[in-house]
């Protein structure tokens, strides 16, 4: 199966941009990565547009494409938000730079639009609607056939623009290779599984080729002399109700864009009536679509752009009258998502992995991307989703055991303002520092630690600070400090580690030293004056006795010569 829409791999923080977006839930995290769950996806692709490190990646056929040129007889229906994305003065010069690129041929795809048109209005005649649902965006018509299978009793049994006019090429160029181009993800998948199109090009791909083989359409100045369509006004909101000629006055027409308000408009349909709503999950309709290229245009500019290129070109109704003799009939049918549901009892343990015991605890802040935590619970049991994804619950977590660590660490732990007072501190500091109950912000460090000159420097300078001995006046204690700025929170955190004992142990140690040193120093003067005594009394018989030593060693040396 052909993957039209996917996320490469990227480093996502937790932040659930593409799945908050996501109209229908079509992504499963795992592992901290965005997958597209393609039988559920509907190819809108809201979620290309907001993921910051933009990991989209539509699958490109633009290679096979470029083989397809230049082995086949192919005509490219090119979507009629073109005049919105390139910079031409019409079709003309489109359809030139398209035969430079190697295209047989190339027509608007709004001729098929036409015949669309024309087909709604014969059937909005039969007034056997009670309301009427386009089904010009194939997203929406992926969306219906998957969640909103009630209103497929509303949605217009008729083929999309493309499928309409890719038949009428086939009808007068057989054995002709038909590609799409346009604006939209959904088209591809489309137009691919019809059997009707060789391949798919977003205009996007279509830029990219013209670079690469440096075609610049608008250079082109061809005049324009194919007809004049309506269904040129097709790409805006409202397009398709202004290519009516003669719309029925059984019923009230309104345009609907943006994926969460079509889905309103879905969910509340059979309480309507007489309504005709023209759908797209695009907001401001195609000329915004996903793989549009002048994204920093506004929906609103580009809309003026195809209005004018339309109005312009009013010389008459002159589209070929076999147009309206190719079938249009489309059977919109149910698809399944081969989801399953998890049952109470698995959804309920399902929540209280995340603590969630009660409704009170259901929260529902929509952090996940989930509209509410049963809706995550529903994704998790489907394997769509982890359950640490409920931030509230880590971020709850995570505290809980840094306070932990915190309280139960060994040694004293302080957070200091920029104005050198406190603003935590744990049990350990407190008994350091002597402080019996904490004051939110009322203890200063200075004045806790005694003023100590070096740590007043330290502060005033912004500068980190280790003290191998500093003494706390208030409870006589001895602390190895620490300071330390977190300079992108704009705090201080300072460390002590208790070495009272230590302190004392050492002194006590230098102590017993000293008078040790001194206990000896009194042992040997004494040893010395007795030694001195003795000396005095035996002077001479010892001078007597070294002088007959030597002179045995003398001898003794002169024997073991001879014997040698």
């Amino acid at each position: 199966m052909t993957t039209y829409l996917d996320f490469k791999s990227a480093r996502c923080k937790n932040c659930y941009k593409c799945l908050k977006e996501c109209p229908v839930k079509a992504i499963r995290i795992v592992n901290n990565q965005a997958k597209i769950i393609e039988t559920r996806c509907i190819l809108c692709g809201k979620c290309t547009l907001v993921c910051p490190q933009n990991a989209k990646e539509v699958h490109s056929e633009l290679s096979e494409i470029k083989a397809l040129v230049r082995a086949k007889k192919v005509i490219a229906s090119v979507a009629p938000s073109f005049i919105s994305n390139f910079n031409v003065p019409g079709f003309s010069a489109m359809r030139n730079a398209l035969k430079q690129a190697g295209f047989y041929d190339a027509e608007e795809t709004a001729r098929g639009a036409r015949a669309v048109a024309d087909e709604y209005e014969r059937l909005l005649a039969q007034g056997r609607y009670k309301n009427f649902i386009t089904s010009c965006c194939p997203s929406v018509n992926r969306a219906i056939s998957l969640y909103y299978q009630d209103a497929l009793k509303y949605l217009a049994p008729v083929e999309s623009p493309a499928m309409v006019h890719a038949r009428i090429l086939k009808e007068e160029n057989p054995g002709c290779s038909i590609v799409f181009i346009g604006p939209c993800i959904a088209k591809k998948k489309e137009c691919r599984e019809s059997g009707l199109f060789d391949g798919v090009l977003t205009f996007e791909e279509l830029a990219e080729l013209f670079e690469e083989l440096d075609i610049q359409p608008e250079d082109t100045k061809e005049a324009e002399n194919q007809y004049w369509n309506r269904a040129r006004v097709f790409p805006v909101s409202t397009g398709v109700i202004k290519t009516l000629k003669n719309p029925s006055a059984d019923y009230e027409y309104i345009a609907v864009d943006g994926a969460s308000r079509c889905r309103e408009v879905l969910e509340e349909i059979d309480r309507l009536e007489g309504i005709f709503v023209e759908l797209n999950t695009c907001q401001g309709a195609c000329v915004n679509g996903p793989c549009t290229l002048n994204r920093e245009d506004s929906s609103i500019i580009s809309n003026a752009r195809v209005r004018k290129y339309t109005a312009e070109n009013s010389w008459g109704e002159l589209l070929p009258e076999k147009d309206e003799n190719v079938s249009v009939f489309c059977e919109h049918s149910r698809i399944s998502t081969n989801d399953r549901q998890p049952s109470e009892e698995e959804i309920r343990k399902i929540l209280e992995e995340t603590d969630k015991y009660t409704l009170e605890d259901e929260l529902d802040c929509g952090a996940c991307g989930y509209s509410s935590c049963r809706e995550k619970a529903w994704a998790v049991a489907n394997g769509y989703a982890d359950v640490e994804m409920c931030l509230p619950y880590m971020r709850e977590r995570a505290e809980n055991l840094s306070g932990e660590i915190i309280e139960n660490s060994p040694n004293g732990i302080v957070v200091i303002d920029s104005n050198f007072r406190v603003v935590d501190i744990n049990d350990k500091a407190s008994q350091l520092l002597g402080i019996e109950q904490f004051r939110e912000k009322a203890d200063s460090i200075i004045d806790l630690t005694g003023n100590d000159p070096d740590i007043i420097e330290a502060l005033a300078e912004k500068r980190n600070l280790k003290l191998e001995e500093l003494l706390i006046p208030a409870t006589d204690s001895y602390v190895e400090f620490s300071l330390n700025h977190m300079k992108d929170h704009n705090m201080i955190f300072a460390t002590m580690k208790d070495i009272t004992e230590e302190v004392h142990y050492n002194e006590k140690l230098d102590k017993l030293t000293d008078e040790t040193i001194a206990a000896a120093d009194a042992v040997i003067k004494k040893q010395m004056r007795t030694a001195q005594e003795i000396a005095s009394l035996l002077g001479e018989t010892t001078a007597e006795s070294k002088i007959a030593l030597m002179k045995l060693k003398e001898i003794l040396l002169i024997d073991e010569e001879d014997e040698q």
